[in-house]
């Protein structure tokens, strides 16, 4: 045995056997090495992972506002690893996996004990088993995602702004709304109560698995006009520094306004999708009354 751990290989196939020849140093690796641009995304998503599992602890020591900053960290992270992979230009497969790990850790698991022990700890079993029921809900839903990412090239571009029910990380944020208005004043027995907490996690955990669409921020921000650079730099600090300033009043009025958006997103989902099957009726009527040209008899002369 060469060596202790075993060459990092992002693209290896699980079946070597199997795989296609590739042209050496096709990706651009200089022999064994590897560059280092392929693992800061990595890096992102394991700070992201180390983030959820330090909101477990706090949950269980009942620290729920330290619980609630790393959850929302480790959303923060979880947005910029894909996006700093595209931009480095070292997605891999197994970034893709890594990411799905995390991401069922960080917004499965974590949010399901933070609401459980600040909650639904009295109820016992019924308190369990309706966070059992989030968390099974978040690993089905990034299985399908995981399922449908190599679809998403059939589909039709517009299709890519919406996202097929509420993302991991939104689902994560929203179901801990009740901790938001607990923290905004509200009182105590009201935004713990067993059975709105209980009606309201189940509600969310639907949403994570429903097929209901929601907008997708992903296309957002791609491209900026030069004229709004500063504008969008000033409106991050601000938001930023709201959120440090005043953390659940921001969280509330986030959660609050991004449930108040999916039935907009639902009804621009349906249309878009209405005039899609318009278009495409239309073209397919084109080409049925489409006629050939009729023969007149007359040949051109040689």
């Amino acid at each position: 045995m060469s060596h202790v751990f075993p060459p990092f290989e992002p693209e290896k196939p699980a079946h070597p056997e199997k795989a296609q020849p590739k042209k050496r140093r096709a990706i651009g690796f200089r022999g064994r090495e590897v560059p280092v641009r392929i693992l800061i995304p990595s890096m992102f998503t394991l700070l992201a992972l180390c983030a959820g599992l330090t909101a477990i602890r706090m949950a269980i020591e009942h620290r729920f506002d330290v619980a609630i900053a790393a959850i929302v960290l480790a959303a923060v992270l979880d947005g910029l690893d894909g996006r700093i992979a595209r931009l480095l230009k070292a997605t891999s497969r197994f970034g893709a996996e890594l990411d799905s790990l995390a991401d069922f850790v960080n917004f499965g698991v974590a949010p399901a004990i933070v609401v459980f022990t600040w909650a639904l700890d009295d109820l016992r079993s019924i308190g369990w088993l309706v966070v059992l029921a989030f968390t099974l809900c978040m690993a089905l839903r990034l299985a399908r995602f995981n399922v449908t990412l190599d679809a998403t090239d059939d589909q039709p571009a517009w299709k890519s702004e919406y996202f097929v029910g509420v993302p991991a990380p939104a689902g994560a944020l929203i179901v801990l709304l009740p901790l938001y208005l607990e923290g905004i004043g509200l009182p105590a027995g009201i935004a713990n109560s067993a059975p709105f907490v209980l009606v309201y996690t189940l509600a969310i955990a639907f949403l994570t698995v429903s097929f209901v669409p929601t907008f997708s921020g992903k296309l957002f921000g791609q491209r900026v006009a030069r004229e709004y650079v500063l504008p969008v730099f000033i409106l991050a600090v601000l938001f930023v520094a709201v959120l440090l300033t005043y953390p659940y009043v921001t969280l509330t009025l986030g959660a609050l306004t991004y449930l108040a958006v999916i039935p907009f997103s639902f009804m621009s989902y349906a249309k878009r999708a209405a005039q899609a099957d318009q278009d495409a009726k239309a073209q397919n009527g084109s080409r049925k009354h489409k006629k050939p040209p009729a023969d007149t008899g007359q040949h051109p002369s040689p």
